[in-house]
């Protein structure tokens, strides 16, 4: 491995702990103070508790599931899922500007918050992709020696 992608490694796994970190935070929120959470769940889907709960649980599985390196793409593929079913509640909040206690109430924030789903999306794609790989040598040398026995 040449140092470039050492380094890109190093950089890729303090993000996955990051990630897993906010995902267990936020998952674990969901049981300790459900209601911001129940009140942005749009109001066609049923028992919109439950769904916070399940949502919560996803998301501690899928922060978890980061750390466990033969578990860790799935659980990046989970979140990307989970990031995608849950974005209708993000654009109810915006749409019908609902307030939720700890976020400064502003509608434009609210709407500037839907796009930071894409970039929790490339993140977790990021985890589902394997290491970075020393590329292949162009030296007839250096790829002679493959073969020597």
């Amino acid at each position: 491995m040449n140092q470039n992608s050492g380094n890109v490694n190093r950089w890729k796994e303090i993000y996955r702990v990051i990630l897993s970190i906010f995902m267990v935070t936020v998952g674990v929120l969901h049981f300790v103070k459900p209601e911001p959470f129940v009140k942005i769940v749009p109001p066609q889907l049923p028992y919109p508790l439950e769904l916070v709960y399940i949502s919560g649980f996803f998301e501690i599985l899928g922060g978890v599931g980061l750390l466990i390196p033969f578990v860790s793409p799935a659980a990046a593929w989970g979140l990307i899922a989970l990031f995608i079913a849950v974005f209708p509640a993000n654009i109810n909040q915006a749409v019908n500007n609902i307030p939720i206690e700890g976020i400064p109430h502003n509608q434009l924030l609210y709407w500037a918050r839907l796009p930071f789903q894409a970039v929790l999306i490339a993140w977790a794609w990021w985890f589902t992709r394997p290491p970075e790989q020393q590329p292949e040598t162009s030296s007839f040398v250096a790829k002679s020696k493959k073969f020597d026995t």
